[in-house]
């Protein structure tokens, strides 16, 4: 399955519920999610820019996602494989017998509106608030635009690319993305956050 997505740093998060709505973008709710990402004991996943992936919300999931060049970099595009497991904890033993390791785990609270055949989702990482949306190249942009979203300002970095740079900058010594370890930091991290995205204004 072929993914194509952007994301937006939201500095005013508390106002966006309100403008999905008056756009006709329909809740189904909001979950808390567990994520452990997997990688071979020389990290050649991430040298590849792949992520093996287990999810934990309101069902278990198995994700592989790898790198798909779309051509205009207007997009974050990629392959995307996915399937539901009955068994989180068995999933995780299966991964380990078959030699990946669990190298990280990353949380985040996710609220999911669908607006047409588009799927938009409001994330609360521990470390901001983003919007995704995924569609299509003619729908993304089009849905942006009806949000009141710069499109100059899309982020096409994943959340672990950020966390990356958040962590080097700051000098922070942990490596799993969780809300009990940034509950400590005060740091203003907007202005790291916004250097990735695709064309900011001066």
């Amino acid at each position: 399955m072929l993914e194509t997505e952007v994301k937006f740093l939201l500095t005013d998060p508390a106002s966006m519920p309100r403008r999905l709505q008056q756009a006709g973008a329909v809740s189904t709710g909001r979950v808390f999610e567990t994520n452990y990402r997997y990688d071979d004991a020389d990290g050649r996943l991430l040298a590849a820019q792949c992520l093996l992936r287990l999810r934990r919300d309101r069902r278990n999931r198995l994700t592989v996602k790898q790198p798909h060049p779309d051509g205009s970099h207007q997009f974050k595009t990629h392959e995307e494989l996915e399937i539901d497991v009955s068994d989180f904890d068995t999933a995780s033993r299966i991964l380990a017998t078959l030699g990946f390791l669990r190298v990280q785990i990353y949380e985040k609270h996710r609220e999911t509106f669908v607006l047409g055949s588009t799927e938009i989702c409001l994330d609360e990482m521990p470390y901001g608030h983003f919007l995704e949306i995924e569609g299509t190249p003619e729908t993304i942009p089009a849905v942006a635009m009806r949000l009141g979203l710069v499109w100059q300002r899309r982020i096409l970095a994943n959340y672990l690319q950020i966390f990356e740079t958040i962590r080097h900058a700051l000098g922070l010594p942990f490596t799993d993305v969780t809300f009990a370890h940034f509950k400590n930091v005060q740091a203003d991290l907007v202005p790291l956050i916004q250097d990735f995205e695709a064309e900011s204004p001066p």
